[in-house]
């Protein structure tokens, strides 16, 4: 699912299931067969992944050795814990389940946030919170975005 964009106000209904906008669906690549991961994000969020896509994620988690380090033991457990293969069912929904709505403090009105190769889900208020921002805060993260990227392209 790389390249995906786009954002898109929704509704969950009262179960717990959220249909997926007909514009977002339409990037999503055939093989991923009416069948997504969600998991929990870093943030009050929650992540959709193709299965592909949470495969990859997971084999870079894996490439770590934690033999020794119960800090990255316990890093790859909280990371997966919670992961959730869901379907896409015939209505274009996916149901939540319900530890990830309380997670992400889902209720009603939600947000699709499609980033890369993976969609954010958050709860209106807090995708509203995460993105009020000044300019002088935004001219300090993508500063410090900037330096992480070159720092991490001169190791190449």
């Amino acid at each position: 699912m790389s390249g995906l964009i786009g954002e898109y106000n929704c509704k969950l209904d009262g179960k717990g299931r959220l249909s997926l906008p007909s514009k977002l669906r339409a990037q999503f690549p055939e093989s991923a067969e009416n069948t997504l991961v969600i998991n929990r994000g870093f943030e009050k969020c929650l992540v959709l992944y193709t299965k592909e896509d949470w495969l990859i994620e997971t084999a870079k988690l894996n490439a770590v050795d934690d033999f020794m380090s119960p800090e990255i033991r316990r890093f790859k457990r909280i990371f997966t814990n919670g992961a959730n293969l869901i379907q896409i069912d015939n209505a274009m929904r996916i149901l939540i389940p319900k530890k990830l709505l309380e997670y992400a403090d889902l209720s009603d009105d939600v947000v699709l946030s499609a980033n890369g190769s993976k969609v954010e889900i958050w709860s209106q208020h807090l995708y509203d919170t995460e993105l009020s921002v000044d300019s002088d805060e935004l001219s300090n993260l993508a500063q410090h975005f900037h330096k992480q990227r070159s720092s991490s392209t001169e190791q190449d």
